[in-house]
């Protein structure tokens, strides 16, 4: 079992929606150093979901945007007697969310003719509707370690 890291830095919630998911992926979203584009970018993408789906909270819309896109095994590379194995693993929470976002804001990035914002909520739009290539990929992850459950047996 992994040891509690000590030193993890502490994401403060954000300021307009008080949700520490959100600040988390406006650091995700960050490049440079440019928190305040980040937060801009993030904002518009979330006014832009409250008008398509003309929605209150936009904050359901992201949520379910996490939960869908983020995957519940993985496969991790395992060496043993000179071979090596795919062996699928659960994977916790706190990387689940990494990889949720990771995965709609290379999605979003992937995208070509828009702004980040229109992009970003069009991603978010379509993970929350289990659709999209952020979901695309975490099937595609769940697919792998259900081919490679054989190999569970040798998890650590």
């Amino acid at each position: 079992m992994r040891r509690k890291v000590k030193n993890r830095n502490i994401v403060g919630p954000d300021t307009l929606y008080g949700s520490e998911k959100v600040g988390k992926f406006i650091n995700y979203v960050m490049v440079g150093g440019k928190k305040t584009i980040a937060q801009e970018i993030v904002y518009g993408a979330f006014d832009i979901i409250k008008d398509k789906l003309k929605v209150e909270d936009p904050l359901e819309t992201f949520n379910m945007a996490l939960q869908n896109a983020g995957p519940v095994t993985e496969v991790r590379s395992r060496r043993i007697g000179g071979a090596n194995y795919q062996v699928p693993r659960e994977v916790r929470e706190e990387r689940r969310f990494l990889l949720a976002f990771r995965w709609i804001i290379d999605a979003a990035n992937a995208k070509k003719g828009k702004a980040m914002r229109f992009k970003l909520a069009d991603e978010l739009i379509a993970a929350s509707n289990n659709e999209g290539t952020a979901v695309k990929k975490k099937e595609d992850t769940h697919r792998m370690a259900e081919a490679n459950k054989a190999f569970a047996h040798f998890a650590w």
